[in-house]
């Protein structure tokens, strides 16, 4: 049997809500982002969504987010095309290539910057990816943070129908990523054919799909570029190409519980965010081997020792 089926019984759903991602600025680059959204806060463990692009950098220019703090989620971030440079204060240096995986757990505290490498500056390049973050389980919010990264060739792809799907992360048609996750989770870049039709994975409860491009239709309605729908839990979903089109696909388990989202910070405790704004203040997180000059303060305070 092809991988390309719906198990599911019952009447073919449609999206129970339709999200249009607000765009904000990020190191010189415009974004959409999807999540949190006012009327949806997260989809399984996933609480952040940012589209970057599609863009181009001209010759000269590039993206420079300077060093930032997380506490409490893992970052994501998967491109479709350009580079990013990823340095962090565990020491970890890495070129992030499209396909592959960079999957940062911050846990009780990190610090990164994400920067174009100098020869994609000189050079300029196209840029097209998706940021993510995913919130830990209570159990694992004060972990020990790390730095994990993938290679393209490492993901599992399968191919049918029209159909090319990579798991990204979590498991999804049978498949396990290799990426390590803290609880149920479904990421998976799909690409289509015009015409051909996408079944969505019925073993996780909250599931979402983010158009990257093109357009598909679902149970009648058609959606296009940016839009992130959201999807009843046990719905039998069929997404149809109605032009060449490429989706993610996320979601997994819902959360035990609601997140508090500050800046870069996300937690089940209030209290636990002051701690970490007052941390970063203080400069306790550590400086980011390779890139110790600059940093972005936190959002209304006043540096440290006035």
């Amino acid at each position: 049997m092809s991988w390309l089926h719906n198990p599911l019984a019952g009447p073919e759903g449609g999206a129970e809500l339709v999200i249009t991602p607000i765009t904000h600025d990020i190191g010189g680059l415009r974004v959409r982002r999807a999540l949190p959204h006012a009327s949806r806060r997260m989809v399984g463990p996933f609480v952040f969504l940012d589209q970057i692009g599609p863009a181009a950098f001209e010759p000269g220019h590039g993206l420079d987010v300077r060093p930032h703090p997380h506490i409490g989620l893992a970052t994501v971030t998967y491109l479709m095309q350009g580079r990013i440079f990823h340095r962090d204060t565990l020491g970890s240096a890495q070129e992030i290539r499209p396909g592959a995986v960079n999957w940062m757990t911050a846990g009780r505290g990190i610090a990164h910057s994400e920067r174009s490498p100098d020869d994609a500056r000189q050079s300029g390049q196209p840029m097209l990816g998706i940021q993510s973050w995913v919130a830990l389980p209570k159990e694992a919010e004060e972990t020990a943070p790390g730095f994990f990264h993938h290679t393209g060739a490492s993901l599992p792809q399968l191919q049918d129908g029209g159909i090319v799907a990579r798991i990204i992360a979590g498991h999804a048609y049978g498949q396990v990523s290799p990426v390590n996750v803290f609880s149920g989770t479904l990421y998976v870049d799909a690409s289509l054919e015009a015409g051909s039709s996408l079944p969505l994975p019925d073993e996780h409860q909250e599931r979402s799909a983010q158009i990257i491009a093109g357009e598909v239709e679902i149970a009648g309605e058609r959606f296009g570029e940016g839009q992130l729908l959201v999807f009843r839990p046990g719905d039998a979903i069929t997404i149809r190409a109605v032009t060449a089109a490429r989706l993610m696909l996320l979601g997994g388990d819902p959360l035990d519980g609601p997140r508090h989202i500050w800046w870069n910070f996300v937690s089940s405790s209030k209290e636990r965010i002051e701690q970490a704004k007052e941390d970063w203040v203080q400069r306790r997180f550590g400086l980011v081997a390779g890139d110790e000059e600059e940093f972005i303060p936190l959002p209304g305070a006043k540096p440290a020792g006035t």
